[in-house]
């Protein structure tokens, strides 16, 4: 009798020691984070940031490291360094706060493919652009540098400041608008305050496209500075 007793308890102790092991490894499996999900969550951000861009938007997330282990975490949050562009080749944080603080960077492809404007032909320096100089191509506007024109209405009646071959996308920092104020051009200033709005004669001290701000001498002799505006006007509210 005690020696069946002590063979069936030879045989559910090693059972009973590989369940107990399993329950642990499944409560440690449970309390840790889901790798996956994070991917997810920095997926889902870049989709969120990059709504707004014209286009078609492809987000690729790289994969995170499977030897890493993070307690779980209820609420993940996504975040970007303050500079970083949300396309392009990019980086995403992804933090816990509680229960407890982690950080995790996941590295990103955000591909915008739109219509932008580009040179059909070569460009002059200072030439207003007319709108059969330009052409729309289709491309990865993410992958160019900031400020790439999407509309023609954009570009037209500009000038390079530089000379462009053809096929060069153009940027809204490598066009000037068309001066609406001239340097020597006698112009209309206009103080406008909430009651009341004053003009005088004076003279554009230097050139001005609509919204800039330009300096003009009045015939008194004082310098003032105002926002140049279409039909030789320099507008100054008070």
């Amino acid at each position: 009798m005690k020696r069946t007793l002590a063979a069936l308890l030879a045989l559910a102790l090693p059972l009973a020691c590989a369940k107990a092991q399993a329950q642990t490894q499944a409560q440690t499996t449970a309390q840790r984070q889901n790798l996956n999900a994070l991917r997810g969550v920095a997926e889902q951000y870049l989709l969120t940031q990059s709504a707004g861009l014209p286009g078609e938007v492809t987000v690729k997330v790289g994969a995170v490291d499977g030897r890493m282990s993070l307690p779980a975490c209820p609420a993940p949050e996504a975040f970007q360094q303050p500079g970083a562009r949300p396309w392009g080749k990019t980086t995403v944080g992804v933090r816990c706060t509680a229960p407890t603080a982690w950080t995790i960077y996941i590295q990103a492809q955000v591909s915008v493919v739109a219509d932008y404007v580009a040179a059909a032909v070569p460009l002059a320096q200072g030439q207003a652009l007319e709108a059969g100089q330009l052409v729309m191509m289709k491309g990865d506007i993410a992958a160019m540098p900031n400020g790439i024109l999407t509309d023609m209405a954009q570009a037209i009646g500009r000038t390079p400041t530089v000379s462009l071959p053809a096929g060069t996308a153009l940027r809204g920092d490598t066009l000037r608008s068309k001066p609406v104020v001239q340097q020597g051009q006698a112009v209309r200033l206009v103080s406008r305050g909430s009651n009341f709005s004053v003009s005088a004669e004076a003279k554009a001290i230097g050139n001005a496209a609509d919204g800039q701000v330009v300096q003009v001498r009045t015939q008194s002799g004082s310098v003032v500075s105002g926002t140049a505006r279409t039909g030789g006007l320099v507008e100054v509210v008070l």
